[in-house]
């Protein structure tokens, strides 16, 4: 599929962005898989968009996975790395304080992208970086806001603990979803008991040790349905017997099934 032209020449340094003269500026910007950007922040709020590939994008907080049919809300001056899963085609917008919506979230928030939302993005990011905006740009800008609706897509959230006991258990899970030992057995990796371990679940997380390996699963899971891996080899990759269990799990976590997910 061919991608939307934007101009060549526009800057792709980040730095570029944050003093720019329009309030709501977007940077075109490709990545190849694996590129790794670390932990940084922004004077500006942003928009994250991939018009093609996965992004995972870290707090302090979590992780979020955003595929093309999402975008990811970050507010300015917070901490934030990103992952590419896969090759993406990066659009961000870049909104100074005057230029964000008046109900912006203080913390990231997953953004629904309509098709609409998506040509307008495009359509900013081929707008110039400095210049007065003219009076169709700035039409544009304002249809912007009203095509932004903040989604409840918390499948698409991973927390990540705070307490030291918990933080290798996690990111082993998360390097390798598929792995399949007991809680008593993770239990050993954390140095600490089983019943301290679920505990801590519930403590931080607010759900089971079991409820937030298949969070983690789910995550592992998309970036690999948007890529139209087999089903079967994803779910056994995973961990799961057949695709049916694994299906189920799904669908549980995103009220639908894994080949309507990105329908």
């Amino acid at each position: 599929m061919q991608r939307p032209a934007v101009a060549l020449a526009k800057s792709t340094n980040p730095i570029d962005y944050q003093t720019a003269a329009r309030p709501i500026v977007a940077m075109p910007k490709e990545f190849a898989a694996g590129s790794l950007i670390a932990s940084h922040h922004h004077a500006r709020a942003q928009l994250i968009y991939a018009v093609s590939g996965v992004m995972e994008i870290r707090t302090k907080a979590g992780l979020w996975l955003v595929p093309p049919q999402r975008a990811l809300w970050m507010p300015a001056e917070l901490d934030h790395a990103m992952r590419c899963r896969g090759a993406v085609s990066l659009r961000t917008l870049y909104l100074r304080a005057d230029g964000c919506p008046a109900d912006a979230p203080a913390a990231p928030r997953v953004v629904q992208v309509s098709i609409l939302l998506r040509e307008l993005i495009l359509r900013i990011a081929g707008m110039p970086l400095d210049g007065d905006a003219s009076e169709h740009d700035g039409r544009i800008l304002a249809l912007l806001f009203d095509e932004i609706g903040w989604a409840p897509d918390q499948e698409l959230f991973l927390p990540m603990p705070r307490d030291a006991r918990l933080a290798r258990l996690c990111e082993e899970i998360v390097a390798d979803p598929g792995d399949t030992r007991s809680l008593a057995q993770w239990a050993g990796v954390a140095g600490a008991s089983s019943r301290t371990i679920s505990r801590l679940f519930r403590q931080q997380f607010g759900c089971s040790f079991q409820l937030w390996r298949q969070q983690a699963k789910l995550l592992a899971a998309l970036p690999r349905l948007a890529a139209n891996e087999a089903v079967i080899t994803i779910a056994g990759d995973l961990g799961y017997e057949t695709p049916a269990a694994f299906a189920a799990m799904f669908r549980r976590l995103t009220g639908t099934t894994p080949s309507r997910y990105f329908g």
